[in-house]
């Protein structure tokens, strides 16, 4: 286990955000995506096989850059280095930018794939929680489960995973076939973490009804595990979210997560990221406690 590495990271990333201002310094995602679009322009079929080579090279490179880097045995280096997998921060403060900015739905565009042009302000409060709760599971836990199990060749394979689903892990014409191993390993490999984070929104925001509940709610998403935590975080706050929403000028009939007020407002944005404060607190004394009684 890498509970003191994992700790290292986390602490990097509270207070510097993936070193986002420092210009010379890219984001490893960005070189994973530029792989993904590079492949998809070079070889994409619509088929399955053609995916498959996608998701294992992907992964198989990545795989390999990190496995070289864990051969530099120094915490501090790689804690440094897993840092990169976490947005905790950046998250937080690009949800929280949606309710600050004079241009919300700019904000908002940002941050997901439904169409934002005609939202209004309690849409675009609702799919801010939404994203917020979906990619805590993403962003923040499920990198530290795998960087606590796996170092940083697990956070960095789960990275890849995620953001191949991101690009590619769609049902629609073009990546039904070609994006379907991605979208199901990403299925798979979200699956403990998505738990993990709709326990710990229940159980950090004392709200019973939520824990009981977020999986009665959650399994209606599509998705086998995004909506266990946006359930858990419309339930722990007495909203309702999903319904009907807008995708590429199509509307989907998503069902509704929770059974609170159906109108959203920022003081409900502010409510779902006040969850941040409480969580570091948790994840920090909990990989300290950890890291003691390893050793």
């Amino acid at each position: 286990m890498y509970f003191s590495t994992t700790l290292i990271a986390y602490i990097i990333d509270y207070f510097f955000a993936e070193f986002e201002k420092i210009k010379f310094l890219k984001h490893p995602i960005i070189y994973m995506g530029g792989y993904i679009k590079w492949f998809e322009k070079r070889f994409y079929l619509d088929n399955i096989y053609r995916g498959f080579i996608l998701t294992l090279s992907l992964i198989c490179i990545v795989f390999s850059i990190t496995y070289i880097f864990t051969f530099v045995d120094n915490i501090l280096f790689q804690g440094f280095l897993c840092s990169f997998a976490i947005s905790s921060k950046m998250l937080y403060e690009s949800v929280k930018n949606v309710i600050n900015s004079t241009d919300s739905k700019y904000a908002i565009s940002m941050l997901v794939s439904r169409d934002t042009k005609e939202m209004n302000e309690s849409e675009i409060n609702k799919a801010a929680i939404e994203t917020y709760a979906e990619n805590l599971s993403d962003g923040v836990i499920a990198p530290l489960f795998y960087m606590i199990c796996f170092g940083l060749v697990g956070a960095f394979v789960y990275k890849a995973i995620n953001t191949l689903d991101s690009m590619v892990g769609y049902r629609n014409e073009k990546y039904e076939n070609f994006g379907k191993v991605s979208a199901k390993l990403d299925d798979i490999a979200n699956y403990i973490p998505a738990r993990i984070t709709a326990l710990l929104i229940a159980l950090l925001f004392l709200s019973k009804k939520a824990f009981l509940n977020f999986n009665r709610y959650g399994k209606k998403h599509e998705s086998l595990n995004a909506g266990l935590p946006i359930s858990a975080m419309a339930l722990a706050l007495d909203l309702k979210l999903g319904g009907p929403t807008s995708y590429f000028g199509i509307i989907k009939d998503k069902p509704y997560f929770g059974d609170g007020k159906k109108e959203i407002t920022k003081e409900d944005v502010k409510k779902a990221l006040s969850i941040k404060r409480s969580l570091d607190i948790f994840i920090v004394v909990l990989l300290s406690l950890f890291t003691i009684f390893s050793y």
